[in-house]
């Protein structure tokens, strides 16, 4: 009787605890459940902080222009100032760099080739990038430490960025978006000689974008409210840079082809002006009659040298007449003087004293 008493207590107890564990092991799954989602959130979140939205893979037209953007430009110079952090302030490179040092953004080694890889294998190792360019580090923990004045910001005066130039047949809209962005060192060598420029790392603008999109940027010396982010500054494109290179079959860069300046300024010329025909052909705008302008130009210069001409004769002619004139005075002139010189200065006849002595009282 004791024994079964004893098994029945027991078996409360395990039932009791087992009633016990089981809101506690609900409560720890519940706690797991909820901090996946809180993190699945925040990753949700930070793609609202990009004003950017994700190119389609499905478009029937694409072009892709590689640009390079000169920060001592005014347009640019958001992008270079602050030189060093001026509070909530910072650069983008300085940006850029502690995101990829915390490792919330992946740098993607820039190949030999120009072109971007954004695949695991083309990723770079934050310590090797940093030894690379001989940037200063300090590990501890496994976290990567880069102090203010180690950054640097101040060397970083270009960038090469990747346009995506694309027509969405799905929703019929024409759109242009920055896809990728490196950051170009500009060193010095020994005793100030030629600059020399080092393309650093890739990154895929969709990855770093959302964090640009919570950096505010000033855009004006007269205005100093910072009224837009970094991310709202590439997506408006209020940035200024020049063609160097076009997606092509051969993969060459503009300089590879054109062999000068002035070639390589026509084509970019012509490239931008393609960009822009074919945006205005798919809303119907018709293109300016450039051969009939042209002409009009040919011939109102031509009207312009023969009116030219014509004063020039008209002109010529006054010129002429007014010295026939001048001429025709001077000979009249002469003539009266001689005259004058000629005549005798008194007449032997009375009339002719009374004559002399008139002349004399006058």
């Amino acid at each position: 009787m004791k024994l079964k008493s004893l098994i029945t207590i027991a078996t409360l107890l395990v039932c009791v605890q087992g009633t016990m564990a089981q809101p506690k092991a609900r409560l720890k799954a519940q706690a797991e459940a909820e901090k996946k989602t809180e993190t699945s959130l925040s990753e949700r979140a930070k793609a609202q902080y990009t004003a950017q939205m994700p190119a389609p893979t499905d478009v029937v037209w694409k072009r892709d222009i590689y640009r390079t953007l000169d920060l001592t430009k005014e347009k640019n110079a958001a992008l270079y100032y602050p030189v060093e952090p001026l509070g909530e302030r910072v650069n983008l490179f300085t940006l850029v760099i502690r995101l990829v040092a915390d490792g919330k953004v992946p740098a993607y080694e820039y190949r030999s080739d120009g072109n971007e890889l954004f695949t695991e294998d083309n990723k770079y190792k934050v310590t090797d990038m940093l030894e690379k360019f001989y940037i200063y580090y300090e590990e501890k923990d496994g976290h990567l430490t880069i102090n203010d004045s180690d950054i640097p910001s101040g060397e970083v005066l270009s960038y090469f960025i990747k346009e995506s130039s694309f027509y969405d047949q799905r929703t019929a809209t024409y759109t242009t978006r920055v896809t990728a962005i490196c950051p170009v060192l500009h060193r010095s060598g020994d005793f100030g000689s030629d600059v020399t420029k080092y393309p650093m790392f890739w990154l895929n603008y969709d990855e770093v974008s959302p964090y640009l999109g919570l950096t505010p940027l000033m855009t004006s010396s007269y205005n100093n409210v910072s009224n837009m982010s970094i991310d709202d500054y590439f997506v408006r494109s209020l940035y200024e840079g020049d063609i160097y290179k076009t997606a092509n079959l051969q993969n060459k860069l503009l300089a590879q082809y054109c062999p000068n300046d002035t070639s390589m300024k026509a084509e970019q010329q012509r490239i931008e002006k393609e960009l822009i025909t074919f945006e205005n052909k798919l809303w119907g705008i018709e293109e300016p009659d450039t051969t009939s302008t042209a002409t009009d130009k040919k011939a109102e210069k031509k009207a312009t040298r023969s009116t030219a001409r014509k004063g020039k004769a008209a002109t010529a002619e006054k010129k002429a007449t007014a010295i026939e004139k001048n001429e025709t005075i001077e000979k009249k002139t002469s003539v009266r003087t001689a005259r004058q010189r000629n005549a005798p200065s008194s007449m032997s006849t009375s009339g002719g004293q009374t004559l002399s002595v008139r002349r004399q009282r006058r």
